[in-house]
């Protein structure tokens, strides 16, 4: 017979570890007598990071006796008590690997639906004193589950668990898990997956995104169900490529033409993807990485990148001043998920400033391949004077059967004329987009300064855009994921520490170079002492939150990851460098 052995609640509190504070409820204390169980939560209970955790899917997380005694003789330990894996129900009964998503269980005067295994997160880690945990609990099979309250109730420990229903298709929990961290994704698992519906959306789409990778683009590898998956690049490291040509396209605005430099065929990038300059600016320090958007038409007989001058950039500047046509440059390859998608819905291709290059390569594809798609082109300058593209973009627009443009100067000059160099003064607003005849069902694809997209991605979403057709570049370091921690507001710089003797670790987004200290666990840990902005959840190599693109370089791994990233790409949460690297970061 099941049993509901204990009941465990606990609010959020903060605690300090690894010299930063987690605001986390993993503790819970052991309830005496009946406790009413809500929609959300259990009287008492609460979860200190509500992205990851929490929420009606996820309201009651389940953990077995018979799991406890597996990881006592497992880590060889006798210290556990109830809640020692963070969850709500301890439970006598129920194992993961007959329990399926959908199943409904009655305890006490309350109902349930089981909704998805638990969320890989470092918590458990902290909590068991094991930081591989939640490597270990996918690995070994046994990650407990979390419930959905149907009917609220009052429930106890000593209860009895009695089946309702099963859910359909009997996919456990412990096949669901493993199917979406574990290498191995059955088609036809993930086909009975997506047809259960008590599966949460979150889950769902991982599962769709690894159904739709299909057998011809195993080339990638990688799991696109956990982070997206880059084409392998072309090559590794830096090529020489020779500038061809440099062209000005507004008073602030130039681009490089480069070719190849031993005349063979450069690889065709997708477009919206990019390239970093490896630019030797001063002698004797490490070389300046910079990221630029490939700006032209898609090509393997030369690449285009467009700079903005900055006043202070030191990339910007060397090339500029230092660089003329003849000149060499070491290039990589063309990396990058913000890219084009086939399909047959209107493109909004929306941007400002300089972020016009990326979505520009996008137009040209559209242009030569004489699309039938609507095709909008919207974009915000200051004047006419700092309007790149300007005549290249109108004619690209004349090529389309359905190509419309919508311009907006923030501060137009006496001599820019409305209805020929701009069609209204201010700034690009999803409020006008109904009065412009913007289609809702389009695919939005944003490039531009941060408060740009802040704003646009976020008045997208209020206007009805699913977050999946909304589809943004970021130019420098991308926002930070660190669940439970409140995010730095720091600028990336070299450790307090004395430097290290390793190999020299390039973080490209955050222009800082330093050697690798081996006091330090993993490329994480050193991004971290350096304020450069991570993302990461389980640092255990399962989520692939933290998975950045490699652009030079090799790792190795302690601990190997459940299910490697896709060539190109690194789980810097479990990784060292193996010699010189170069991280997107």
């Amino acid at each position: 017979m099941a049993q509901l052995l204990s009941v465990n609640v606990g609010l959020p509190r903060d605690f300090e570890w690894k010299g930063k504070s987690v605001y986390t409820a993993v503790w819970k204390d052991v309830v005496r007598g009946r406790r009413k169980v809500e929609r959300l939560n259990i009287d008492g209970d609460g979860q200190g990071d509500l992205v990851g955790h929490g929420g009606e899917h996820r309201a009651v997380l389940v953990y077995q006796i018979d799991s406890y005694r597996y990881w006592e003789r497992q880590l060889g330990r006798k210290d556990f008590v109830f809640g020692q894996f963070g969850e709500n129900f301890t439970v006598e009964g129920l194992p993961d690997d007959e329990v399926c998503i959908g199943d409904r269980y009655r305890i006490g005067s309350a109902l349930f639906e089981v909704t998805q295994p638990r969320v890989t997160c470092y918590r458990v880690g902290i909590r068991m004193d094991e930081p591989r945990m939640a490597a270990l609990l996918v690995e070994h099979h046994r990650p407990g589950f979390y419930f959905r309250v149907l009917e609220t109730g009052e429930v106890a420990a000593g209860d009895e668990i009695v089946k309702v229903s099963d859910g359909p298709e009997r996919l456990s929990v412990a096949e669901a898990d493993a199917l979406l961290y574990l290498p191995g994704h059955s088609r036809a698992q993930l086909e009975r997956a997506l047809r259960i519906p008590a599966l949460p959306a979150g889950w769902r789409n991982s599962f769709q995104a690894l159904l739709q990778q299909g057998p011809n683009q195993g080339q990638a590898k990688g799991n696109p169900g956990l982070a997206v998956v880059s084409p392998p690049p072309a090559w590794a490291g830096f090529r020489p490529m020779q500038v061809s040509r440099i062209n000005r396209e507004s008073a602030s605005v130039f681009s490089l033409v480069l070719e190849s430099a031993d005349g063979e065929p450069l690889a065709a990038p997708l477009p919206g993807q990019f390239v970093v300059l490896r630019l030797p600016i001063q002698s004797g320090a490490p070389p300046v990485l910079r990221s630029y958007s490939l700006s032209g038409l898609p090509s393997t007989g030369h690449y285009r990148v467009s700079i903005k001058q900055e006043e202070k950039g030191l990339g910007s500047t060397y090339l500029r001043t230092r660089i003329k046509p003849g000149s060499d440059l070491e290039v990589s390859a063309p990396r990058g998920s913000f890219t084009l998608r086939s399909g047959s819905e209107p493109v909004v291709l929306l941007s400002a400033g300089v972020g016009a290059t990326p979505v520009l390569a996008m137009l040209h594809a559209l242009a030569a391949e004489k699309s039938s798609q609507p095709v909008w082109w919207l974009y915000g300058a200051r004047n006419r004077e700092e309007h790149p593209f300007r005549n290249e973009s109108r004619a690209l627009l004349q090529e389309l059967k359905y190509g419309r443009s919508y311009i907006q100067y923030s501060r137009p000059g006496p001599s820019d004329q409305k209805g020929i160099d701009f069609d209204a003064a201010g700034h690009l607003a999803v409020s006008a987009f109904d009065e412009i005849g913007i289609p809702h069902e389009s695919q939005f694809y944003l490039c531009g300064p941060p408060a740009f997209l802040q704003e646009l991605t976020a008045d997208l979403a209020a206007w009805g855009v699913p977050a999946d057709r909304i589809h943004t570049e970021i130019f420098g370091t991308l926002d930070a994921i660190t669940p439970g921690m409140k995010a730095g507001t720091y600028s990336p710089h070299l450790p307090a520490e004395p430097a290290g003797f390793g190999p020299q670790v390039s973080f490209a987004r955050s222009g800082l170079t330093l050697p690798w200290n081996a006091k330090y666990q993993s490329l994480l840990e050193l991004a971290e002492a350096c304020d450069v902005p991570v993302r990461w959840s389980c640092r255990t190599g399962v989520c692939h939150t933290c998975e950045t693109a490699l652009i030079a370089g090799d790792v190795e791994y302690d601990p190997e990851p459940l299910d490697p990233p896709a060539k190109g790409g690194a789980l810097i949460c479990c990784c060292r460098p193996r010699g010189e690297v170069v991280l997107d970061l």
